[in-house]
This record gives structure tokens, sequence and C-alpha cells, in this order.
């Protein structure tokens, strides 16, 4: 038999953490981290990394691992994660996977499909492609992604619309640039293979838009702008990768002087709302997953579906 991993993820704000921790508590489990902004040192209060005081609870990984101005790609998350995930699970512990990276998640259950495959997004490539016929569309474009994945805007002249877009919409469909999805994956041996049990949270969209604004508001009060404005001023640039990151792009703006902070909020707040939009529409596409709201009670659920998942209803 395989052996065996459990997997909590979810849109934004929509509670996972706080979940895993319970879950890693009552199993014997030791927590994952699987999210693509939580791998960078110094960026804690934009990426919701756990606090000092969970990670005393409970053992995490995959947390701090690189510089904000280093690379990090698809393949190197998995090779990382799936050796901590066998150590964990050699000491007698249950590896408990958390975050809301999907593209992540599929590294791990499906490493054959992770060529840089993302499937195509249609109503996403429609609007691209819509833009792009407009009179500065194609510059618009570029400009755009030059904002999300620098290294492919380098790569590509802003007439290469059709690369142009797709790169935009393998960023649009998982939320990781198009330059860190490119590497191929080295082959998994089937005596390393493991079974990952996915639980996905959810919420009334209304409900988990307002409480992905308060989330927000609780970074800027806690000192989200003092942190990205410490990275900028440790050398970081702000075409780096991880200051592509939302919460990190719209508030270096305001610090050059080009926007009121007001409206580097309001957008923190849009491009949040529109990343748990994707996140979502990622997770529809897995098979095999547990969905929960999480505004119930729903750790007892979890632990049962954990531990014996032909016991629930999978969709």
């Amino acid at each position: 038999m395989k052996d065996t991993c459990y997997v909590i993820t979810g849109p934004t704000a929509s509670g996972k953490s706080a979940l895993a921790l319970n879950v890693a508590e009552r199993c014997g489990g030791e927590l994952i981290c699987m999210d693509s902004m939580q791998i960078y040192r110094g960026m804690d209060i934009g990426t919701a990394k756990p606090t000092i005081e969970e990670q005393r609870r409970i053992p995490h990984h995959m947390l701090d691992l690189v510089s904000p101005d280093e690379e990090f790609s698809v393949s190197m998350y998995r090779e990382m994660a799936e050796a901590i995930a066998q150590d964990v699970l050699r000491r007698g512990k249950i590896p408990v996977f958390c975050g809301g990276t999907g593209f992540y998640l599929r590294a791990l259950r499906h490493p054959e499909l992770m060529m840089g495959n993302t499937p195509a997004d249609p109503v996403i490539r429609a609007a691209l492609e819509k833009e792009a016929s407009t009179p500065d569309g194609k510059h618009d474009l570029h400009v755009q992604l030059e904002q999300v994945d620098p290294q492919t805007a380098e790569r590509l002249h802003e007439n290469d619309v059709r690369r142009v877009i797709r790169a935009l919409e393998v960023y649009k469909v998982t939320g990781i640039p198009f330059s860190m999805q490119s590497q191929k994956m080295s082959p998994v041996s089937s005596d390393r293979q493991m079974e990952y049990r996915v639980i996905c949270l959810n919420m009334e969209r209304s409900e988990l838009y307002a409480r992905i604004n308060r989330r927000v508001d609780e970074m800027m009060e806690a000192g989200l702008l003092s942190e990205v404005r410490r990275l900028l001023e440790s050398g970081i640039s702000p075409q780096a990768q991880a200051m592509q990151g939302i919460g990190y792009k719209e508030l270096v703006p305001f610090l050059q002087g080009m926007t009121e902070l007001d409206s580097a909020i309001d957008l923190i707040k849009q491009n949040t709302r529109h990343y748990a939009k994707r996140q979502l529409t990622w997770m529809r596409r897995e098979t095999e997953v547990l969905w929960l709201d999480s505004r119930s009670d729903i750790l007892d659920s979890a632990l049962m579906y954990f531990t014996d998942p032909e016991g629930k209803d999978i969709r």
C-alpha cells in the first residue's frame, strides 16, 4: 500500500491553517507548507505565514527556504516536499500538507503531467485576445507580463502576442509564473509514490470576499507596508519574482510615490479576491477531493475522511 499524506487546501482566507493545525495535533502529524509565497524568507505578513506560536505547536516544513531575490520552481518544490514527507512518515508521523497553491498539489499527485502543460482556460484566453486586439493591446499585455513574470517578459517581444497571451493565461490559471513552471519534472519511481487525500474548504462567495477584505486590513495593521519597505531597502528589486506576489506588488508604487495608499489597499483586496476565484477554479479540476464548508464544525469530518475516505461522499 502507498503511504498516505493528508492535504488541506482551498482559497485564501478560508481557514486552512487553523484546520490543518487541529488535524495535525489530533492525528500526530507535521505540517508541510503548500504555498508558493511562504517559501520566501522575510515575507511573513503578506503571505499569512504561520506565527512563531503556531510553529511551536506543530513542526512546520517548507517555510523560509529562499531569499526573495532567488528563484524557486515547481520542480524544486516537489522534490523537497516529497523528501520531507518521506522523512515524516519514517518517523511514524503523518504529513499534513496545507496551502492554496494548486499547481504544487498537481505536481505532487500527478508529476507525470507537470511538463508545463497547464490546461487552457477559454474564458481567460478570450479576454486576453480581446485586449490584444485594441490599439495598445499588445503593449499593455506585455506590460502585464512584466509585472507578474519579468523573466518571460524579457524573453518575449510584445509582438509575439500568442506566447505573451499564453504566459499570462498560465499565470492567471495557476497563480505561478510561466518561468517557474517550464522545468520538466524528474521521473518518479513507483516506490516513492504516495497517496494524497485532499480536502478543499469553501464558503459562500460573499462571506469569503468579506473575510479577504478583513484579512487585508489586518495585514496592514500588522505592518505589511513596513515589511514591503524593508524588503526594498534591503536591496530586493521590485521586479524580483517574489515581489510580484499579491500584497507586495501593489504597495511598491505607493512607496515610490506613484499611487495613494487607499488605492493600493483596495487593489490588494481586489487582486486577492480574483486570486481566490482562480484557486477555486483550479481545485474544481482536481479529482477525488472532499469539499467542506469551512463555516461548519469540520474537524471531525476532516479526520473521518482522512482515516476512512470510503465512508465519505467524494466528488
